[in-house]
């Protein structure tokens, strides 16, 4: 069984070049008995076998840990010129470790001297470039299959975020609560009752738009943040309190139903009384971002609901930008920032 530690592609390549490598350095040390004399090949190339995988082992880890030090597309230039200096300080300590292992075998007539030393340090050299290469495109092609991964990934997430969302057009606890609010509303006061129909008509026509698109204007999404709120001032009543922003003129974007996702969490997750409001807060931070902040007043035994929105939130930041969502919670408040974004985000 292969060993984890390489690659299928790094295997082929030393089980390629292995043969190479062994004819080259013995022929270089030894000469021409390396072919002929049988005493002399079987103890030489055991001796190159071993030497070649303590150094390609050696070399490996240097590379790889440059690699974990400088990941980054933006860090290839950095990366590749520490690997080379990193690489090359290293074969000049093999190639001097090489030759004085060879001087130990009596019958190979090798002596530790400097002219021998030098061309092995020239050939290291071009066999370092060769493998910086070679593990650089190896490196590529993993995080090409990574990235490919965590792509489809991303797609999913993404097609379930719309399966939710198609699912939240007609979530029956939202519409059975709607439903009860507003028989309740016909007996006390007609006026509210009609207003509150067509706020309901307003919050799934704008759920229904926002099922076809990844992004709406931030100022929409505030509009449609002002009828959701009525239609859940109906129902909590002074239990419920929510600080809306002022209206925005700027051109940037957000994914749809951001803020219904954020006020439904804390809503959910959060206990609410006339004497100890939940105060949910709205406002624009730093003319890019959208803070939402809601004190803590969370329940012993919180409903089992969907705690995914803010994770299918980040996912849905994730596939259409570079910018993060930020969570931050204290004892006192819970608190999300939502970068705006604009038309074409990811570019």
């Amino acid at each position: 069984m292969k060993p984890r530690f390489f690659s299928r592609y790094e295997w082929w390549y030393h089980l390629a070049m292995m043969p190479v490598f062994f004819a080259v350095g013995n022929y270089y040390f030894i000469g021409e008995k390396y072919f002929t004399s049988l005493d002399i090949f079987l103890p030489a190339t055991a001796l190159v076998f071993v030497l070649y995988w303590f150094s390609i082992i050696t070399l490996t880890m240097v590379v790889r840990w440059v690699i974990n030090r400088y990941p980054h597309v933006d860090q290839t230039r950095k990366r590749l010129l520490i690997t080379l200096l990193a690489v090359g300080g290293l074969t000049l300590l093999l190639a001097v470790f090489d030759v004085w292992a060879y001087s130990l075998v009596p019958r190979f007539a090798v002596t530790f001297k400097w002219p021998n030393i030098w061309p092995i340090m020239i050939l290291g050299a071009f066999f370092d470039i060769f493998l910086c290469a070679m593990l650089g495109l190896f490196y590529s092609l993993e995080q090409w299959r990574n990235n490919q991964a965590e792509s489809e990934k991303l797609e999913r997430q993404s097609l379930q975020h719309q399966f939710d969302a198609l699912k939240g057009q007609v979530n029956p606890h939202f519409l059975f609560n709607s439903l009860n609010t507003l028989s309740a509303l016909i007996g006390d006061d007609q006026a509210k009752a009609e207003i509150f129909v067509e706020d309901l008509a307003r919050i799934y026509r704008y759920i229904l738009q926002g099922s076809k698109t990844d992004l709406v204007p931030v100022q929409a999404e505030f509009e449609f943040l002002q009828t959701y709120a009525r239609l859940l001032n109906a129902r909590y009543g002074e239990s419920l309190q929510i600080i809306q922003p002022e209206p925005y003129a700027g051109d940037l974007f957000v994914p749809p139903l951001v803020l219904q996702v954020l006020v439904d969490n804390a809503i959910k997750f959060n206990t609410m009384t006339k004497i100890r409001p939940l105060i949910i807060r709205i406002e624009i931070a730093f003319s890019q971002r959208i803070r939402v902040q809601n004190n803590m007043q969370s329940k012993v035994r919180p409903m089992l609901t969907d705690q995914g929105g803010l994770s299918e939130l980040k996912a849905k930041y994730h596939a259409l930008s570079n910018r993060e969502v930020r969570v931050e919670q204290t004892e006192a408040h819970f608190v999300v920032t939502l970068p705006m974004l604009s038309a074409k985000a990811r570019t």
